[in-house]
């Protein structure tokens, strides 16, 4: 019999939290997430939940947590799409299609009492943070704040009657594999002549995440689910990346002095913390300052990209994004960067993929985004 329980101390939090490490022990791939980061992400301490509702269940077996899942109501995704949306998240579970069952009709049922009628996810907790259902990609580890998963989820999820929303891409590139074609040379050059890429003002720090949010929610506004970044949200999305990102990591590109497009590259968390087990304490927290600071990763990830949404359909808006994935060329050089992530691309920017893909990059990643009407 299939027990569903109600997350509703910090003691079940850390339970919900920990569950996911039992699945996967013969699974090289697999990184357990730094607890203390899953906490302070399921709690007030997260900008999100200025907007999101959430409630979080684990379902037992015999006394034993076998699968965990959250369902989450989005304030700003229902100004935008209607007040009967809801969405799902942070699926785990033993490969029994009961446990996804009854894990499901937890959440369904929760979110039709807030008056749900249609829903999407995965998302923990929203489209901004980790998204998406592992579906090919298995046999590499995930980067940072990129989920993974068992290959039997998207069966259990399905056999709950969703089905694909849309997929998103993650791409992986060598840096000495970046190229740029003579034709794409020569209009980068001219392009060049237009814009300045210039690194992040880190005196005016919390002002330069506010442009950088400004262009992100200009230029993703059209795309699939799309929920605007709060300032609360990318002011404290600041406040981590002023520690883990060196200013020549962070690019803005301007034309006339009006910014109009960004990047980040972060260096890859997951790599430093793979062997850490989930804890910082009592040496971790110096194991992981010594890795990112001194010793260095060897992979990054691309996690924020936006250009204005004027500039994307115009034939200096793809050639934006290039200068700006150049720049990150030198200081992944001299960090010793070998390889980076870009992601994650909708399956349906066919203009970003096709330029990743002329630059050497190749999709190696596929996650899923699933919907529903209860």
């Amino acid at each position: 019999m299939i027990l569903i329980e109600k997350v509703q101390d910090k003691q079940e939090l850390k339970q919900f939290i920990a569950f996911p490490s039992s699945l996967y022990p013969g699974d090289p791939n697999w990184i357990d997430p730094l607890f203390i980061e899953r906490e302070e992400h399921l709690s007030a301490k997260n900008p999100g939940t200025d907007h999101i509702q959430w409630q979080a269940w684990v379902a037992k077996k015999d006394g034993k947590v076998v699968g965990r899942i959250t369902a989450q109501i989005d304030q700003l995704h229902r100004d935008l799409y209607g007040e009967d949306t809801g969405h799902f998240g942070m699926i785990d579970a033993i490969d029994d299609p009961e446990v996804f069952s009854a894990l499901f009709t937890a959440a369904e049922d929760w979110l039709k009492s807030k008056g749900a009628h249609k829903i999407t996810g995965p998302f923990s907790l929203n489209i901004n943070q980790e998204s998406g259902l592992l579906i090919e990609g298995f046999d590499t580890p995930p980067c940072a704040m990129m989920p993974h998963g068992k290959p039997y989820y998207a069966a259990g999820v399905e056999q709950q009657g969703y089905k694909k929303g849309i997929d998103l891409l993650a791409y992986w590139m060598k840096r000495t594999d970046l190229h740029f074609s003579p034709s794409l040379t020569k209009l980068m050059d001219k392009v060049r002549q237009k814009v300045t890429i210039r690194c992040i003002e880190r005196k005016n720090f919390a002002k330069e995440m506010q442009i950088m949010r400004d262009i992100f929610n200009s230029g993703w506004q059209h795309n699939w689910g799309f929920v605007p970044f709060t300032e609360h949200e990318f002011a404290t999305m600041g406040d981590q990346l002023k520690y883990l990102v060196p200013d020549d990591m962070i690019y803005i590109a301007e034309i006339d002095g009006a910014p109009v497009a960004f990047i980040v590259g972060l260096p890859n968390i997951n790599e430093a913390v793979a062997d850490l087990q989930g804890r910082l304490l009592p040496f971790g927290w110096a194991k992981l300052l010594w890795r990112l600071k001194v010793s260095g990763v060897r992979t990054a990830r691309v996690p924020l990209m936006g250009v204005r949404q004027e500039y994307q359909f115009s034939r200096m808006g793809p050639v934006i994004a290039l200068l700006l994935i150049e720049a990150l060329r030198d200081p992944f050089a001299k960090r010793k960067i070998d390889a980076l992530e870009m992601s994650w691309i909708l399956e349906s920017n066919s203009g970003m993929r096709t330029i990743l893909e002329k630059i050497g990059a190749i999709p190696y990643k596929h996650y899923r985004l699933y919907e529903k009407e209860i």
